[in-house]
């Protein structure tokens, strides 16, 4: 059973990509100023407040309360700091501020509302490393901590849970293969695992005689093959299911640290080194690696994407920026996280032209949204805070699940256009 239930509306919630500083800049100086520029540019503009007409105290308390009730995340004591101020600087025979400097922005993103509804999985699988969203509707996940694969109906809020053969294996990362069954890395003990959800049978695979230890991201190509990274060994590896063969390759930088890993439409797998500033690609047939270095030297990508035109997607949780590389010409571009730069960018999936990452920096967490043709971001705070997300997967009817590693939490996320 579960211990609870947390479902909540969000609605849309744009951020400009202008910097904060920027936004503050047209703003005169006061009490209020900082509420204006953070919590009220959620869903505006910048230069929004100074577009429409003066009015009294009592009208701006009205249009303040109308846009708390739409979301805008402006506490009770802000109210009315914030209120006042509005009153000062634009009341009803002043339309802008003295000594103001108007900014040209680009559109916003179009708008996007998201729905999220959380589980809270009770003990003992606490510290949810991965959820998946599989073909048949519900949703699985792993639980390092509690050593288990879990299953979870969306529909009914049912859970039903599988421990694993090897004790204290630390279970990360899923995949489902074309038959139903889920494949996992098991980093603790040096082994690759498939669970048939029909049956509940579990299978094990020792990475190459557990000479190779911390298998993480698993990730299955076209064939069949199943790709994964030992961060701690430096190494990339292949799994044919068919013949139970490993192959292993070392990552060529020393000390690179490959972590995240994905598979593009066209079977080419490719990892993030979180300890370089690089992007690598793997030849499926011959297993020969080619590196990708990013443009700043500080870079460390943390976890990546592989859209549909095979554009690499990738998050730097140090820097606090989203970044894509294009494999075919070598060339990358990055834009700041709407957060900031102590965001902590993380978890990324894509769905459909659209970018979706997790900020896991601030309090509560966000839910990101990026548009490539506009370059603009579309931010939600996860309603029960979110700590961490872990992972972002995409449901067979173009929703999103995310495991809430730190609150031991999933979440399903309703998109709607």
């Amino acid at each position: 059973m579960l211990a609870r239930v947390i479902a909540s509306l969000a609605a849309g919630v744009f951020l400009a990509s202008v910097p904060p500083a920027v936004a503050q800049d047209l703003f005169p100086d006061g009490p209020g100023k900082d509420i204006l520029a953070t919590k009220c540019r959620n869903c505006h503009m910048p230069d929004r407040v100074t577009k429409v007409a003066g009015r009294p105290a009592a009208g701006w308390q009205t249009l303040v309360n109308t846009m708390i009730n739409r979301g805008a995340p402006v506490t009770e004591d802000e109210l009315p700091i914030l209120v006042e101020y509005l009153a000062k600087n634009w009341s009803v025979d002043k339309t802008t501020p003295p000594l103001m400097t108007f900014v040209p922005v680009a559109p916003m993103a179009s708008h996007v509302g998201a729905a999220f509804t959380e589980w809270e999985i009770p003990a003992p699988a606490s510290g949810i490393t991965a959820a998946l969203a599989v073909s048949d509707g519900t949703i699985w996940y792993t639980s390092a901590e509690g050593n288990v694969l879990g299953r979870l109906d969306p529909k009914t809020g049912d859970v039903k849970e599988h421990r694993l053969k090897t004790p204290q294996s630390g279970p990360r990362g899923l995949v489902e293969d074309r038959n139903g069954n889920l494949w996992y890395a098991a980093s603790l003990t040096g082994q690759l695992g498939k669970l048939d959800p029909k049956t509940g049978n579990i299978t094990q695979y020792p990475v190459a005689g557990q000479a190779a230890s911390d298998p993480r991201a698993p990730a299955l190509d076209q064939k069949g093959n199943l790709w994964f990274t030992l961060q701690d060994r430096n190494m990339v590896g292949r799994f044919t299911p068919s013949t139970g063969t490993f192959v292993l390759r070392n990552s060529p930088t020393p000390k690179s640290l490959p972590s995240s890993l994905a598979v593009s439409p066209k079977g080419i797998p490719f990892y993030a080194e979180s300890g370089a500033n690089k992007i690598a690609r793997i030849d499926p047939a011959t297993m020969v690696i080619r590196e990708f270095s990013l443009a700043d030297e500080s870079a460390r990508p943390k976890r990546l994407a592989v859209d549909a035109d095979g554009m690499v997607w990738y998050t730097d949780d140090g820097r606090g920026y989203l970044g894509r590389l294009d494999p075919s010409t070598g060339a990358v571009k990055e834009w700041a996280s709407p957060g900031g730069a102590k965001s902590m960018p993380y978890a990324i999936t894509t769905a459909g032209s659209d970018v979706w990452f997790s900020e896991s920096g601030g309090t509560p967490a966000t839910l990101v949204r990026f548009e490539p043709a506009t370059e603009r971001f579309q931010t939600w705070n996860i309603p029960s805070g979110g700590g961490t997300v872990e992972s972002i997967s995409v449901t067979t009817d173009g929703n999103l699940a995310l495991a809430e590693g730190d609150g031991s939490r999933i979440a399903v996320v309703k998109i709607s256009r």
